[in-house]
């Protein structure tokens, strides 16, 4: 047992403690480690099982946190996290090692010694064994739990082969079971049945008892289009997609459904800071002249901000765009004929999505997935379109393209000549130094839409992508170490050194515990979209825009 950090007092946060037992007590299966995805998913199996070792009796007697202990074991996804570490092969040499927090037992300000000691030499070890020690685990758990993690993978990874943007496997349960839940519904539910038009296989690495492929509805890449009349499972399936670029634990009812990792949720957020965005394929030059090509504000509208997201996105390299009608900027969603003939061209500066949207593909390849119930002048625009209607998708594509030539819009797009530059941002390393009022480094994250960075309080609800507190606090750790040791370089170069040193060294090097052996606190891996959405919404963060430096690299950017 190593004692890193001691509380203050028992209201002070609490004392960080690391377990280690060494490998050959443990007898971890190396073949249940013998590659990212499964060590990954071992880690989240073992900071589970040590969640509910921990006895829930007198667990909280004494003062503020006193007698408490807690470990970092997740929600719903599986994450790569620094709260189980596994060293070397955890069946000989190495060891596992479980990082928690520890209340240690106090009365007010009087310390309980022997009630402190019996936590200390009793019940963490006793959790220890029950959770870290292979033997003592229901045999075959763990074994199963690694397997249904890496068959996400594998799934994940079929998608670009086949040309696919997302899988949703038959008998997917996707309806949460309320609003502030990320668990399943259980009451009457329908389970997911794909159109028969839409329905694909892919192989399942580990298929167990069962056959070696799994069918359901396969997305494919392009335009997508998902319609429907209100309450009929449009954002629901919207959502799930959006929380299936990540593994999720076996009953989840969303576990065999997969999303391309790069995809990103793009939404309206009316207020938000913007800083040197080139939002011109959206946002022609303002009143007054004022060119777009570097657009900063403090405060921008529902449009300039969404299409300032969606260009970040792209920036980060992402090639699947998820948006719903109902959170998204209508004006820059779509200006159809009427606003067209009563506004003209000249005075309207909002170039609308639908007239990006197959140039974003066509000659980007750059997905996109809409949910839309109010405007039918995308049907112009889709590849493919799905319709909802009692929570059972069906492809109405052909019915689409029929409506559609029925009943013209008269509509005239407004692009114009292709509207994506390329052009890149450097973040200013001065201007995301996160010292505090005292000159000492301040990341806190308190809930999963909250970062405090030095004294800025940095508004995350609407990266709907960071599913818990621990990505978001991975998030202001990487945001300072990426401007701190890359100074100088693009977003999308940045971000490539910082997955990079992530895939090296770890969560682990993202802070100076870490990086001195102790322990590194609760964190869990964001993707680099996540990370670059928080850099983008530091209020105080400035960036340098400048022309690609060539041209393949103007196409690698977008």
């Amino acid at each position: 047992m190593f004692v890193d950090r001691v509380a203050r007092d028992p209201f002070a946060p609490p004392s960080r403690v690391r377990v280690r037992v060494d490998g050959e007590t443990a007898g971890v299966p190396a073949v249940l480690a013998s590659n990212r995805a499964r060590r990954t998913a071992l880690a989240d199996f073992l900071a589970r099982g040590f969640r509910r070792a921990i006895p829930r009796s007198e667990s909280s007697a004494g003062s503020g946190h006193s007698g408490r202990i807690r470990i970092d074991a997740g929600g719903q996804e599986v994450l790569e996290r620094t709260a189980i570490r596994i060293s070397g092969d955890p069946s000989g040499p190495g060891f596992v090692e479980a990082r928690v927090e520890v209340g240690l037992p106090a009365a007010g300000r009087r310390i309980l010694g022997h009630r402190a000691a019996d936590l200390l030499t009793r019940e963490l070890p006793g959790i220890a064994g029950r959770a870290l020690v292979f033997r003592s685990l229901p045999e075959g758990a763990a074994e199963s739990f690694v397997n249904a993690i890496e068959n996400q993978h594998s799934l994940r990874s079929q998608l670009e082969a086949r040309s696919l943007a997302a899988f949703v496997p038959d008998g997917a349960i996707l309806p949460r079971a309320h609003g502030a839940s990320e668990r399943p519904l259980t009451d009457w539910v329908v389970p997911f049945e794909s159109p028969a038009s839409l329905r694909v296989s892919l192989s399942l690495l580990h298929p167990g008892n069962g056959p070696p492929e799994i069918r359901g509805m396969g997305i494919p890449e392009g335009v997508t289009l998902i319609v429907g009349g209100g309450f009929h499972g449009k954002s629901t399936v919207l959502q799930a997609l959006a929380r299936s670029v990540a593994p999720h634990v076996p009953g989840d009812g969303r576990e065999l459904a997969v999303t391309r990792a790069d995809a990103v949720t793009v939404r309206g957020e009316e207020g938000r800071a913007v800083s040197s965005v080139d939002v011109s394929p959206f946002i022609r030059e303002l009143p007054g002249g004022r060119a777009t090509t570097a657009f900063t504000t403090d405060n921008a509208s529902g449009s300039t901000s969404q299409a300032a997201s969606i260009v970040e996105a792209l920036e980060a390299g992402s090639r699947l765009l998820l948006m719903d009608e109902d959170t998204s900027a209508t004006n820059l969603m779509i200006r159809e004929a009427r606003m067209q003939a009563l506004v003209a061209r000249e005075a309207e500066p909002i170039v609308a999505l639908l007239d990006r949207v197959r140039e974003l593909f066509e000659r980007h390849r750059v997905s996109t997935i809409l949910v839309m119930g109010g405007s039918g002048d995308y049907l112009d625009a889709a590849d493919t379109v799905i319709q909802l209607a009692d929570y059972r998708p069906r492809e109405v594509t052909a019915q689409a393209r029929e409506v559609a030539a029925r009943y013209p819009t008269r509509r005239s797009p407004d692009a114009g000549a292709a509207g994506f530059h390329g052009r890149e941002r450097c973040p200013e390393p001065g201007s995301f130094d996160p010292a505090g009022r005292k000159g000492t480094p301040r990341i806190r994250a308190t809930r999963r839409d909250l970062l405090l960075y030095g004294e800025e309080e940095v508004d995350l609800r609407a990266v709907e992508q960071l599913f818990d507190e621990s990505q978001t606090r991975a998030a202001g750790y990487a945001m300072a170490a990426a401007a701190r040791d890359s100074p100088g370089l693009p977003v999308r170069e940045l971000l490539d050194s910082l997955d990079a040193r992530l895939d090296e060294a770890g969560l682990e090097s993202l802070t100076a515990d870490g990086r001195d052996g102790r322990h590194p606190g609760r964190l869990a891996r964001p993707r680099r979209y996540e990370i670059a959405a928080a850099m983008n919404r530091l209020r105080r963060g400035r960036f340098e825009s400048r022309s690609a430096r060539t041209s393949n690299q103007s196409q690698g950017s977008h």
